[in-house]
């Protein structure tokens, strides 16, 4: 009975320090970059904690590009493609879940089949798409392309057909219209997926590099990931300190809100059934 009562106790304790070692791995990049951004150049790729501590990396690379306009476009661009998104996700999902109608399950099969196509394969279409639209170099062409997410719809549509039917019956007894409907009964028990997405959208797009470096010219238009980028071209010359501290500036904001919001999304995903 001792033998068999401390073999779990083992394979817990292993289990607890693989999952630690494995945190360390994936985590050991990200805390360098941090180390490296605030050390002078000279000590930069040392681990003496005790001097070349400084801001003036930060300083100098924010300083050298207009960050400010960078971070207003990607806020700009996430914020309205995770409601553009959500918006026309739900509506969709909700037709898809709720009502019967000719190639209901053909059109939900195109979304399937939409989620297993790279974005990078319609790179040129999605290019010729928006420069006849005229809006090359613009925030709205950059967001154009994923205006409408499949994997929002597919994952709505699993959430609304969730749906006890008592309580959709229950609303059109007392006279709610099909908008009504979904604003009262669905939206509210699919909250939970909603801020998952939302959280998910964000954090893609606002890491989004080689779609937006190829329809944008000028800063007027550029997300923070390729304003970057074009201020540490290897043309001029990478610079360590710099690379580090310029990635910082990129990763800072996004990290925040994880943090802030990392009870919600870990929540959010395991009520809305996300394995």
């Amino acid at each position: 009975m001792i033998r068999t009562s401390r073999l779990p106790r083992i394979s817990d304790k292993i289990e607890v320090g693989m999952a630690w070692l494995l945190g360390f791995l994936w985590i050991a990049p990200l805390v360098y970059v941090f180390w490296a951004a605030f050390r002078e150049p000279a000590v930069a790729l040392t681990l003496n904690p005790f001097q070349g501590w400084t801001l003036d990396n930060i300083e100098s690379v924010w300083n050298s590009a207009p960050f400010d306009r960078y971070f207003q476009n990607t806020v700009l661009l996430v914020t309205g493609l995770a409601t553009t998104q959500l918006v026309l996700g739900i509506l969709a999902a909700y037709a898809l879940a709720r009502y019967n109608f000719p190639g209901r399950d053909i059109l939900f099969a195109f979304v399937l089949l939409q989620l297993m196509i790279f974005p990078e394969i319609l790179l040129t279409e999605n290019f010729r798409l928006v420069s006849n639209l005229g809006l090359q170099d613009t925030i709205p062409g950059i967001a154009i392309p994923y205006a409408a997410s499949a994997f929002c719809i597919f994952l709505m549509r699993q959430q609304f057909k969730a749906v006890p039917k008592e309580l959709v019956e229950a609303a059109e007894i007392e006279g709610a219209s099909r908008l009504e409907t979904l604003w009262k009964v669905y939206l509210p028990l699919a909250r939970p997926t909603i801020v998952a997405f939302g959280l998910v959208s964000v954090s893609f797009h606002w890491n989004n590099f080689l779609w937006p470096l190829v329809i944008t010219r000028s800063p007027e238009s550029r997300p923070v990931t390729v304003g970057i980028v074009r201020f540490l071209s290897p043309e001029t010359g990478i610079d360590f300190t710099s690379l580090t501290a310029g990635t910082v500036i990129v990763v800072t904001p996004l990290l925040a809100l994880f943090l802030l919001t990392q009870r919600q999304f870990i929540q959010s995903f395991m009520r809305s059934g996300i394995k």
